[in-house]
Order: C-alpha cells, then sequence, then structure tokens
C-alpha cells in the first residue's frame, strides 16, 4: 500500500514540474512572477582597463598644484622695498654766480628740491648685501630699505655695474632672510614662476605667470643681456625685485618691461641669477666688475653677408672695426676677418662674443679663431681690461 502511494506521488511530482518547465520556456507570462524566468539580457563586452599613460620625462607626476603660498612664503621676506633721494637744483638766480651778490645775498637762492624714487631689492646674504638695478639707486643721495617686517634701514652702495644694470648694497643689519639662489641654466620654457616687488608703490605684491622665452638678447637694454622672458606681471616699482621659481628659489632680478602704456602687457624682462651671481661676487670683492677687452668693432653675420661674401657658414661676428693700438690691433687682427671661435667656444653672432670675451681674464693670452678670406686663421691675443662705459669709442 505505502510503495503504491509513492509510486503515485512521485508521477505526480514528476508531471507538475514538466508542466512547469513547459510553461516556463513557452508561456511564462502564465506563471506567477516569482517563478518566471528572467528575460535575457543583452552581454556587452567589457574591453580590459587601460594602463595608465606613462609619464614623459620632465613633466611633475603632481599635477594638483591650486597655491604657490608656500613658494611666496619662502621668497617674501627676503624681497625689500628700495626709497632713494635725490637733491636737484632748482633754477639758480641769474646774478647767483656773482660773489659779491653772494657776498650779501648768502644762499638763500641756491634753493634744492628733494625728488624720490622707488624700487625692489633682494636679500642675497643673511650679513646685509641687497641686491637691485642700478637704475633703481642711480644717482641716489641717500637709499633707505625697508624689509617685510617693517624694519627701516639706511643703505650704501657698495657697487654697482651699469653694464648689467646691477647694483649691490649693504645694510647694517645681520640674520637677514637671504633668498635662496635657484638654477636659471635649468629652468625652461612653460616653467611657472612668480614675480615679486613693490609696483606703483602700494606695497610688496606677487604675480604669477610661466617663462616665455630664455636667452633674450639684442634688446637695446644692456651692454650684456641673457634675459629671462616672463608674462608674470611687472610694474614700474618691480624693479630689481625677486622673479622665483616654483620653490621660491630665486632665478632672476626683474629689470624691465616692454610696454606702450607703462603698465605690464604681459612681457617683462629678467636678469638670469647665474649672471647676477658673477656680478655680485665681483662687486663684493673689489666693488666693481672687471671684465676682457680686445678693442674691436662687431657686426653681426648675416645670412646675406655670409652669400655676398661667399662664406662656408651663417653664424659668427665680423670685425668691422679695429681699436688703433688695442689688443686686437696689436695682435694683428684685421678689419673683414669673421671671428668664429674664442678659446674653445663658437661665437654665434655680437652678443654672444661679447658675453665670451668679458668672461676672460685680463691680462691673460687666449687663441682666436678667425675666417680671413674665407680661410681658418688662428691668432693669439693678449686680452685687455674693458674700460667703462664712456672711455672707450668702440665695443
Amino acid at each position: 500500500m505505502l510503495k503504491k502511494l509513492w509510486l503515485v506521488f512521485a508521477q505526480a511530482v514528476t508531471v507538475v514540474l514538466a508542466l512547469l518547465f513547459t510553461f516556463a520556456t513557452l508561456r511564462p507570462e502564465w506563471l506567477p512572477s516569482r517563478l518566471s524566468a528572467p528575460a535575457p539580457t543583452a552581454q556587452v563586452p567589457v574591453s580590459p582597463p587601460r594602463a595608465a599613460p606613462a609619464e614623459q620625462p620632465g613633466i611633475q607626476r603632481d599635477r594638483a598644484i591650486l597655491s604657490y603660498s608656500e613658494a611666496a612664503g619662502r621668497a617674501t621676506p627676503a624681497v625689500v622695498n628700495i626709497f632713494t633721494s635725490k637733491t636737484v637744483r632748482q633754477q639758480e638766480h641769474p646774478l647767483f654766480g656773482d660773489p659779491l651778490f653772494r657776498r650779501f645775498f648768502g644762499d638763500q637762492f641756491d634753493q634744492r628740491q628733494q625728488t624720490n624714487s622707488l624700487g625692489s631689492g633682494v636679500i642675497a646674504t643673511a650679513d646685509g648685501y641687497v641686491l637691485t638695478n642700478e637704475h633703481v639707486i642711480e644717482s641716489a643721495d641717500e637709499i633707505e630699505v625697508l624689509l617685510a617686517d617693517g624694519t627701516r634701514a639706511q643703505a650704501r652702495l657698495v657697487g654697482a655695474d651699469p653694464e648689467t644694470d646691477l647694483a649691490v648694497l649693504r645694510v647694517d643689519l645681520k640674520n637677514l632672510p637671504a633668498i635662496e639662489f635657484g638654477d636659471a641654466e635649468a629652468a625652461r620654457i612653460g616653467d611657472v614662476v612668480l614675480a615679486i616687488g613693490n609696483p606703483f608703490g602700494v606695497g610688496q605684491t606677487v604675480t604669477m605667470g610661466i617663462i616665455s622665452a630664455l636667452g633674450r638678447t639684442q634688446l637695446g637694454i644692456n651692454t650684456f643681456e641673457n634675459f629671462i622672458q616672463t608674462d608674470a606681471a611687472i610694474n614700474p616699482g618691480n624693479s630689481g625685485g625677486a622673479l622665483v621659481d616654483s620653490e621660491g628659489r630665486l632665478l632672476g632680478i626683474n629689470t624691465a618691461i616692454y610696454s606702450r602704456t607703462g603698465g605690464s602687457l604681459g612681457i617683462g624682462f629678467a636678469i638670469p641669477v647665474s649672471t647676477v651671481r658673477h656680478v655680485m661676487e665681483q662687486i663684493v670683492a673689489t666693488g666693481s666688475v672687471t671684465r676682457g677687452y680686445i678693442g674691436v668693432e662687431p657686426q653681426d653675420l648675416t645670412p646675406e653677408l655670409a652669400e655676398a661674401f661667399r662664406l662656408p657658414r651663417r653664424e659668427g661676428a665680423i670685425i668691422a672695426g679695429v681699436m688703433r693700438g688695442g689688443p686686437a690691433d696689436r695682435a694683428g687682427v684685421r678689419v673683414g676677418d669673421i671671428l668664429v671661435d674664442v678659446d674653445g667656444k663658437p661665437v654665434a653672432d655680437t652678443a654672444s662674443m661679447l658675453n665670451l670675451i668679458a668672461q676672460l681674464q685680463p691680462g691673460t693670452t687666449v687663441r682666436f679663431h678667425f675666417l680671413r678670406d674665407a680661410k681658418p686663421v688662428e691668432i693669439p691675443i693678449r686680452i685687455g681690461k674693458r674700460p667703462a662705459p664712456g672711455q672707450r669709442l668702440r665695443e
């Protein structure tokens, strides 16, 4: 009896399962929702995850910089405001030159007017050396430095170099917040830079930009030019201030702008720190800058001149004039010679020629390589000392 009931139960279960399978396959809508088969879904192919692109050399991995406050915080204490005053004599009385007139009336007609100017500077050493532009302190009778913390101090001029527009001051203060010198040779176009100074006398100001160009020359600003160009806003009063990198290290001294309005148009120039360091070290040691000199008047070798003279090269400097009795004249250099090499270093143009010769030590003998009638000529020249501006007629 039990066996017969088990057989009936098994057959009934089998029939029910068969019906459920049939309905689920052919008529799933007839079944309750819990028993219906899920609707088929299209399979979307899943692509494997892409590998992260490799970082290009020289590009920083951290691209999430939102503030340069740390760089500004490191550099701003070392940037100072510079106040200068100059006494200007007003127009004299017509009889002021008469000794008899002066005897009776004294110096009451010798009126003088005080003029003031404002610029910026950078503390280079903790013991009081301050860098600025030569044109900021030119002809000044008194120089005063205002530090970022409000301290005021009288400054004296250690020395100036008009040919690079740099000057070194000294204040009698100790433990000053000196700026850290950077490496201008490692700077690249597109690097972020900050310009710090006192534009228009409004107070210390920080502006941001990038390096727009390097090695700018032949701008007619200074005799020796190798400027860093930047679009960081540089305005009147920024002269002598600091151009720093994104770490707050000094890259250059702001010195000039290109402007038709007197304000910033996004083209500013800074003297690179390599030049600044070289000039400062000489001024601190001797009070002036000593440069090499051979006494020639150079001219750029243009492609047109090279083609006209059938020269094999497009780089160099043509000797357009030779100072009589100068080092080059005594060595046998002739007008029309083309200087191509100074002591193993190639000459690209007149700017590079002047820089190479200026770096030579006066009194040493250096080999110069020229082209004369399209033939190479080597001439040893004993280097002279470059005269001060205004004391020479050529070069």
